[in-house]
């Protein structure tokens, strides 16, 4: 796992680039959405601590 900020932040971009903004004007969410949106969120998270785990080792 890399500890580099600028990479994990590319990596978390990567991951919630293409969500849609639920915040934004218009946009609507059916209960599919709202679960890929969990899911990946979830992935991001999971990214994030083993990201803070590694630096906890290191």
């Amino acid at each position: 796992m890399s500890t580099d900020p600028d990479q994990i932040r590319a990596q978390i971009a990567a991951m919630l680039g293409d969500l849609p903004d639920p915040a934004q004007d218009g946009v609507e969410l059916a209960d599919a959405d709202i679960d890929a949106l969990a899911a990946r969120l979830e992935e991001a998270h999971e990214l994030l601590v083993q990201a803070l785990e590694s630096v906890e080792k290191g």
